[in-house]
């Protein structure tokens, strides 16, 4: 079905190339260090010069995720990021239309990224990102016909997520009120222990826990409304330890990082300047504190929403449950926590059963 152009995008929407022959491609024996994968030694654009005349068909495609597909700001990002990587290296080889490239050069660049050792999940994200690009631009008739139609690429190595157990979690809390207490009204330790508790009850992702408001929370039915990828909301509940943790934050450490004289800061997460709280910040202070944890390798912001997920699994949650709370599209995605359940139940049954 086609898509809608967005509003911003009429006059020279339809602008696209005409049906041009396929072009010779000069091909330089050795690629700059790095160009080839999309990624830019100095921090500029992997689009280079020669690239930038792909730039007005990159902003298009990203306006459709933004106001059509919804998609999360990270997500468009990522997409920017693949494709500024993917025309650079055509534009290198002297292709300037769009509807001149073909499955061989496609195939060609991902030959350059597996010369330089892109991990297999990278190889699968780029894939993913062109086959979503050039469906749209057969759409938007930009193209005649789709050259990753069929093309397969590697698929993501699925790896088990990590997760911290049961006695772990309750040694990081443990941790934080412990260094919470040691200074009370510190008010980076009061965010901390209220993000520790909060994404520990709610199983919410880093970037749903900085877009929260004051009245996201609802205390009376112990409940906070959660807005999720694709702008999707979604109601899930709060323990009561977890409440206790936000009415200290918000009563004794949020009202230290609100600037004199300000009024309608909303956010319920804020930083020391007053600003909704950066996910950069929190995931730092989340990373140091798991490292107090003894006996585990698991690292990142996302540990607690794994954790919390495999936790529901192991005390009996239906799945479809855990689903809801997650926000997960697919139940398949849901699904990866009870292979996690399994794999903790056989080590311990390895350790454990004398017949193992």
């Amino acid at each position: 079905m086609n898509q809608p152009a967005h509003p911003a995008q009429s006059g020279t929407s339809r602008d696209a190339p005409s049906i041009t022959l396929p072009v010779a491609y000069t091909r330089p024996m050795e690629e700059p260090e790095g160009r080839a994968s999309g990624e830019s030694a100095n921090g500029e654009s992997a689009l280079g010069v020669s690239g930038e005349v792909f730039r007005p068909i990159i902003e298009r495609f990203e306006r459709f995720l933004r106001y059509e597909k919804h998609r999360s700001e990270e997500t468009i990002r990522s997409y920017v990021s693949d494709l500024e990587g993917f025309f650079g290296y055509v534009a290198r080889r002297g292709v300037r239309h769009v509807d001149s490239i073909d499955a061989s050069l496609i195939r060609e660049w991902f030959g350059s990224l597996h010369l330089r050792r892109a991990a297999r999940s990278t190889v699968a994200r780029r894939g993913s990102t062109l086959r979503t690009f050039f469906s749209w631009a057969q759409e938007e008739e930009l193209v005649q016909a789709n050259p990753t139609r069929g093309m397969s690429t590697p698929k993501r190595e699925s790896h088990l997520p990590p997760v911290l157990s049961r006695d772990q979690m309750s040694q990081l809390i443990e941790n934080v009120q412990r260094q919470r207490a040691e200074d009370p009204r510190n008010p980076r330790l009061l965010r901390l222990e209220a993000v520790v508790e909060v994404l520990y009850a709610s199983g919410m992702r880093i970037s749903e826990l900085t877009g929260l408001d004051l009245q996201s929370i609802d205390r009376v039915n112990k409940t906070v409304r959660v807005l999720g990828k694709g702008n999707k909301e979604r109601v899930v509940p709060l323990g009561t330890p977890a409440l206790k943790a936000l009415n200290r934050w918000v009563s004794k450490g949020r009202p230290q990082w609100i600037p004199e004289g300000s009024s309608g800061v909303t956010a319920l997460f804020i930083g020391p300047r007053g600003g909704r709280a950066n996910a950069r910040q929190i995931r730092e202070d989340l990373t140091r504190l798991l490292r107090t944890v003894e006996n585990t390798q698991a690292s990142g912001a996302h540990v607690l929403r794994h954790s919390a997920a495999t936790h529901l699994v192991d005390g009996g949650a239906d799945i479809r449950s855990v689903q809801e709370l997650l926000g997960h599209s697919s139940l398949a995605t849901t699904q990866i926590y009870t292979h996690v359940s399994m794999r903790r139940l056989a080590e311990t049954y390895a350790r454990a059963h004398p017949r193992a």
